[in-house]
């Protein structure tokens, strides 16, 4: 399923406390979250932030969090900014740019406490699969940046990609999983710090959902495949 372009951006909103980008950055220095956010709290990474459902909601329902959403489309990380300035939602950021250049250059090792990467462009043809962002250097950058204890949480409607990159987290990584996500039955699970307070989002059928393109795949009647892993 394709992702569904963008309308006009409402460039009313002041949105420039809410989107980042490399140029806000000095080179070869690390990003201080601290500074950034205002205070220390733990910090989870969404790569892929597409229209910023999931960004927005786990925000306001989790305020004791930061979260940073990445997306390399202007466009998006423009439209997923002024979500969060229009909500008034202090505890994200969007950030436009490269995900794997921010996990190498901008975010120090064991300082995440999640990073959330949901239905990622599938790159169907066997010779583009190495664009694809679930790929070795980036699983390995995953696994250094993650806290002990921290997960990642993988979401995709294609059943190769999923089959693969459980296969790949095995083969470079000592990441443990897959676990069980919970959104399989919307149950929830605070061992794993999934969605927060047992509440994994909207459901449709009994199927908790985290962003437009998974409600879009979950009412069209087809299959999600989720997996949680765990930095020890």
């Amino acid at each position: 399923m394709a992702r569904r372009s963008l309308g006009k951006l409402d460039i009313s909103v002041d949105f420039s406390r809410h989107l980042l980008g490399f140029e806000d950055f000095p080179r070869e220095k690390r990003a201080d979250f601290a500074a950034i956010f205002g205070r220390s709290a733990p910090l989870e990474l969404e790569i892929g932030s597409g229209r910023g459902m999931f960004l927005g909601n786990t925000a306001v329902a989790r305020p004791e969090y930061d979260f940073l959403g990445v997306e390399i489309g202007r466009k998006y990380a423009k439209f997923c900014a002024i979500l969060l300035a229009k909500r008034g939602i202090e505890n994200a950021k969007a950030f436009c740019g490269d995900a794997v250049r921010v996990l190498r250059e901008l975010i120090d090792e064991n300082t995440l406490r999640a990073v959330h990467v949901y239905f990622p462009d599938p790159w169907w043809k066997r010779a583009h699969r190495k664009r694809r962002v679930l790929r070795e250097e980036t699983l390995r950058l995953i696994e250094s940046r993650l806290e002990t204890g921290g997960t990642m949480h993988f979401r995709t409607d294609v059943l190769e990609y999923y089959q693969s990159t459980l296969t790949l987290v095995a083969q470079t990584t000592s990441l443990e999983g897959p676990f069980e996500d919970p959104g399989n039955d919307g149950s929830g699970n605070d061992d794993l710090e999934i969605g927060g307070s047992g509440n994994d989002g909207p459901e449709i059928d009994g199927k908790a959902y985290r962003t437009h393109f998974e409600r879009r795949t979950l009412l069209h009647d087809e299959p999600v495949y989720r997996a949680v892993f765990r930095k020890t």
